[in-house]
């Protein structure tokens, strides 16, 4: 596409990419969202690799981006395998369903391989993500502490034969832990404009997909 570039994040994007990620994600999940704070405090958190937080720039405007943290999976004996997990991902609500997502998603993931990763697990809606060659997480022996597989657990091999079907346990980056903090994240929501908190269909879907396990 003409004058589309995918680039690494500047400090100078900080508040664009905090801005497009609230306008993503405002009553997507729950009335509001803390996407925006996440994404504040990632950049300062020992998971977090810059050399994967990327920019979609078309017409010289920040219309999309993607994070990425380091996580971990862990055998039953204790061994641990580094792999990553992205999120937020954000596109503009003018330019989503356009292709942008896939692009830097697609984008991400070569280099993701070219840095020396070769698994990716998410959370994340199948709908949106199983086009992109990512699968359940049960088909890959992969689950969380007391053997659950939620439906919503997502895994993509960079390279093939990467995972070797042992059981593995999903251990996240504890940086979505400051999203506990409700009243730093209305602090911080604050200088922003104020937009309206909501309810729509998307959070019964959220809810739905978020509680959902596969049980064999």
């Amino acid at each position: 596409m003409k004058n589309l570039t995918i680039r690494l994040e500047t400090e100078k994007d900080y508040k664009a990419v905090e801005n497009l990620t609230r306008e993503a994600f405002w009553n997507m999940y729950v009335p509001g969202c803390d996407e925006h704070y996440l994404v504040h405090m990632m950049r300062s958190h020992e998971d977090f690799i810059p050399e994967l937080a990327f920019v979609i720039e078309k017409d010289g405007e920040i219309i999309g981006n993607i994070m990425y943290t380091k996580t971990k999976l862990v055998d039953e004996c204790g061994s641990e395998k580094p792999i990553l997990t992205f999120g937020p991902i954000s596109v503009l609500p003018a330019y989503q369903r356009q292709g942008y997502g896939k692009m830097i998603i697609e984008h991400s993931l070569e280099k993701a391989l070219s840095l020396g990763y070769d698994t990716v697990v998410i959370f994340g809606n199948p709908s949106n993500y199983v086009s992109r060659g990512f699968k359940s997480c049960k088909k890959y022996n992969v689950c969380l502490e007391g053997d659950v597989f939620p439906a919503s657990l997502l895994v993509k091999e960079l390279c093939e034969g990467a995972l070797d079907g042992r059981k593995r346990y999903f251990r996240e980056s504890t940086v979505g832990e400051v999203c506990a903090d409700t009243a730093a994240v209305a602090a911080f929501d604050a200088t922003f404009p104020q937009k309206e908190k909501a309810w729509q269909p998307s959070q019964e879907e959220f809810y739905i997909n978020s509680h959902s396990s596969i049980i064999r």
